[in-house]
């Protein structure tokens, strides 16, 4: 201390001394609350990031756990129904006015799902209920055995995001409800689909179009490598079996030559038709929705009606081959050789997938998009395969991954599963056909994204 400030403090010492006990007590408050501001921005810059990782680390454990044991239950009530579909798809509508009365006394505001993990993601809602976990594992559960034509990604996004939630509720760190539910929703589609790149890019970017939500980055990375790993160890996955479908001549964007212009041509085609299917998707989707909301406003009578039209379609079209996840279409596809997948799938098998897990899931039905999404891509890639003039399985695994990104508004997302799950030396490939299906998708989500306004 030199002599200035040696006397500025025997100055501020007199003036303390002078002042009156209620204004001593005011500056102590004062320099009090100056030195939690201090420590929440000393917190907030160096320890906020490290913290929020940690917390993620057991966020994405438990995650992983719960992931195995609903993919698990999920597995086990789908090869109950495929034994006797003749015992279970005529339920459905039964199962569905179960749903619906479990949810109008046990889980009030939880069954809008995603929409509510969307909504507090978005700061227009404040909590999401602990009860939605169970409601939903229980509800997409009867929706599979009886039938129901839906996905499951919704249910592990939603396990996730909501602890994720509830644990940051006891962090006073700012933004860290937002970047733990992230986290969550990562370790969730991590868990379940066993692609952890594929899910920390889907949960970095689908709460706003054309944004990266990269405060979330490294808690999301923890996350979702965790519960992947936690659920790999309980053996949940959706391993695709390839049997060496690619042939050894496979086209690639280069040739000897450099770039291969018409090949590239051929894959943004492809891409353009994805886009069209997907954002079709996600747009049939919001407008199924909200006919049925008006046309049937009652959810029970809503489901019930959709439930005997869904049995009817189902037990029609070959007693239930559109049924569930539609994880068989893809085994036709990537488990056989590219001639029996050609004679297996039919020409109309992603049309017929689309519609019935559009009145699936707008009547009410819970689980997700995203694994009949890959169906009706896979189905849609092999049926277009031969009039582009793309190999088969190629097309195929392209399509798996193009119409998922186009219903999301996902870029990176489709990507990387497509990479993931098919091998990384597809990804230009990839590349190419994810960003025409992502340009041509109109803009469309089957989630609630916020849209980046450029001026």
């Amino acid at each position: 201390m030199n002599f200035r400030d040696f006397g500025k403090y025997n100055q501020f010492k007199e003036q303390f001394a002078g002042m009156s006990p209620e204004m001593k007590e005011q500056m102590m408050k004062m320099a009090k609350e100056q030195m939690k501001a201090k420590t929440r921005e000393f917190v907030q810059k160096w320890l906020s990031t490290p913290i929020l990782t940690a917390v993620a680390l057991v966020l994405g454990a438990i995650v992983g756990v719960l992931t195995a044991f609903f993919g698990s239950g999920l597995l086990y009530f789908s090869n109950i129904r495929d034994a006797h579909p003749l015992y279970w798809i005529p339920a459905l509508a039964v199962a569905g006015v179960l749903i619906a009365l479990a949810y109008k006394k046990f889980g009030k505001g939880t069954e809008r799902g995603m929409d509510m993990i969307f909504g507090v993601a978005h700061g227009k809602e404040d909590k999401i209920p602990l009860r939605m976990i169970p409601m939903v594992i229980a509800s997409t559960w009867i929706t599979h055995l009886f039938g129901g034509s839906a996905g499951r990604e919704g249910v592990a996004m939603q396990i996730g995001a909501t602890l994720g939630h509830n644990i940051s509720s006891k962090i006073h760190i700012d933004n860290a409800s937002r970047i733990l539910l992230v986290a969550g929703m990562a370790a969730g589609f991590a868990g379940l689909f066993q692609t952890p790149l594929a899910a920390i890019a889907l949960a970095l970017e689908v709460l706003l179009a054309g944004h990266l939500e990269l405060a979330a980055l490294l808690p999301a990375t923890v996350a979702a490598f965790t519960a992947c790993k936690v659920s790999q160890m309980f053996g949940e996955g959706i391993a695709v079996a390839m049997n060496d479908i690619f042939p050894a001549d496979l086209p690639g964007i280069w040739d000897d030559y450099g770039l291969d212009i018409n090949f590239i041509l051929k894959l943004a085609l492809l891409g353009v038709l994805f886009g069209i299917v997907g954002g079709g998707f996600a747009k049939t989707l919001s407008l199924a929705k909200s006919f049925a909301s008006k046309k049937f406003p009652n959810p029970i009578k809503r489901i019930a009606v959709g439930g005997i039209a869904i049995s009817v379609l189902l037990l029609v079209f070959w007693q239930g081959r559109y049924a569930g996840l539609g994880t068989n279409l893809i085994d036709i596809i990537f488990s056989g050789s590219e001639a029996s997948a050609a004679l297996e799938i039919h020409a109309y098998d992603w049309i017929l997938k689309f519609a019935l897990t559009i009145i699936t899931i707008a009547v009410g039905f819970k689980g997700g998009e995203v694994t009949p999404l890959f169906a009706i891509g896979a189905t849609f890639g092999t049926f277009v395969a031969t009039m582009v003039g793309i190999p088969l399985p190629l097309a195929a695994a392209l399509g798996y991954a193009a119409v998922f990104g186009a219903a999301t508004n996902t870029l990176f997302a489709p990507m990387l599963i497509g990479a993931e799950i098919f091998g990384f030396d597809l990804l230009p490939e990839f590349f190419v056909v994810c960003i025409a299906a992502y340009v041509c998708n109109g803009g469309q989500s089957i989630y609630q994204q916020k849209k980046l306004r450029i001026r």
